[in-house]
């Protein structure tokens, strides 16, 4: 097996671990329960990024992975390739979820597979500017907890801990997908595709302003970086 074959299965494995108990967590509580639907993303995207970052980089989302590109900090001939793998696990994750609850149709019916959907009387407008938004802040956790050769070595905590601070703020209005796959991977199975462009355009064009604001004003100078290790890996 090649090394990148590797690194897409690991993106793969890894967004599956991380939509099935994030969306899980939606079908689980109806939908009702905020706090505990943002803990279920936080801490599966941490353990996830903790397990599978050291090979694929743990991005799970195919913003992620626009935002460290246009940054330059992820190579863009790699995109389409971390684009699909991140489509493959959260179509997985997706259609195990419905067969998972399938003892309760109510469920997956009302919860739309765990799919993010728009509050009431909000508007695409502002759902794609709420979009933007949170995906901004959860790039710069990112990069400033992962990307940046300064970072704090706390594996995947700092960004899990973001996606769960997001969700309780932006969860009632959009419900704070933050990522394209985190929204088709449940839309497909369940069928709805309301609204579909709010969770493309506002994620894209959040993770593109956070890659230029980190490539521009964020990254650390090279005299700050630390030299690269001598010697082999262990």
């Amino acid at each position: 097996m090649t090394g990148h074959v590797r690194v897409l299965l690991a993106e793969a494995a890894g967004t599956f671990m991380f939509f099935f108990v994030g969306a899980g967590a939606i079908i689980a509580t109806g939908g009702d329960n905020l706090i505990a639907i943002a803990l279920a993303h936080g801490l599966a995207l941490s353990v996830a990024v903790s397990a599978f970052g050291w090979l694929s980089g743990g991005h799970f989302n195919p913003a992620v992975t626009f935002g460290l590109a246009v940054a330059g900090k992820h190579p863009w001939i790699r995109v389409p390739t971390y684009w699909i793998a991140q489509a493959v696990g959260a179509l997985i994750a997706g259609f195990a979820l419905r067969y998972s609850f399938d003892f309760d149709p109510s469920a997956l019916s009302r919860t739309h597979v765990g799919t993010p959907g728009l509050g009431a009387n909000v508007t695409d407008l502002t759902g794609i500017v709420v979009e933007g938004i949170l995906t901004i802040f959860l790039l710069w956790a990112v990069f400033g907890t992962r990307v940046s050769p300064l970072a704090p070595r706390i594996g995947g905590f700092g960004i899990g801990l973001m996606v769960a601070a997001d969700i309780l703020a932006g969860g009632p209005i959009t419900g704070a997908a933050m990522n394209p796959a985190r929204w088709f991977g449940t839309a497909v199975p369940a069928g709805f595709y309301d609204h579909w462009y709010v969770y493309f355009v506002g994620p894209l064009v959040g993770a593109a302003l956070a890659g230029l604001s980190y490539r521009f004003a964020f990254a650390p100078p090279p005299d700050l970086a630390p030299p690269p290790p001598s010697g082999p890996r262990a």
